[in-house]
């Protein structure tokens, strides 16, 4: 009996590596495809040619194009486990597009991030400014998707952490969202300079 079954599991594990090894380039050029439409997507520019990637430290993947930055950011917080988010910025750091990339959320009421922030919908962030939205119930601007506040709060800590790893500037040292970044700080100490 245990012959048998050494047996057996030798094959089935032969059989999965075999079918591992035959599926690893198909599902990679899926994933690339994905990536291409989903930066395409998010910046509003059908056809690009993905560009470098450039991780940070705090794990965002930063994609600069002509017509504006992509960033990729997961939250490992969300309903059902990590939520994963492309975002698309213009140069002064305004939501242009995004597109949920990966997402283990309840079918029917978390998977519906993919849709409930677009523009025109009930929690639109299109065009709003990154890096501290929040939801209505945590004194946001951002209606959150009804019975699924968790999912919206992870929603939106992708959205802003996406908006910081793009206003470090950490690819290039600049970009027009670290330049605005500064410039409000700069302004915000030369008014409490003035308070004093």
């Amino acid at each position: 009996m245990a012959i048998v079954l050494t047996a057996i599991a030798i094959v089935a594990g032969a059989a999965l590596g075999y079918v591992n090894d035959i599926t690893k380039g198909p599902i990679a050029a899926i994933k690339a495809q994905q990536l291409a439409d989903g930066i395409g997507e998010v910046l509003s520019a059908k056809g690009l040619e993905v560009p470098e990637p450039q991780q940070t430290e705090a794990g965002a993947i930063i994609y600069r194009t002509e017509q504006g930055t992509a960033v990729q950011v997961t939250d490992p917080k969300g309903f059902g486990g990590k939520l994963t988010v492309l975002v698309g910025f213009d140069n002064v750091g305004q939501v242009l597009g995004y597109r949920v990339m990966e997402s283990s959320e309840t079918p029917g009421l978390g998977a519906k991030a993919q849709d409930w922030f677009q523009k025109g919908q009930k929690g639109d962030i299109i065009g709003k400014q990154a890096g501290k939205l929040e939801v209505s119930k945590d004194g946001g601007e951002v209606d959150a998707i009804t019975a699924s506040t968790i999912t919206s709060r992870a929603f939106l800590r992708c959205i802003n952490a996406a908006y910081e790893a793009l206003a470090e500037g950490s690819a290039d040292g600049q970009s027009g969202a670290s330049q605005q970044a500064k410039n409000t700080e700069s302004a915000d100490e030369d008014a409490s300079n003035n308070n004093i």
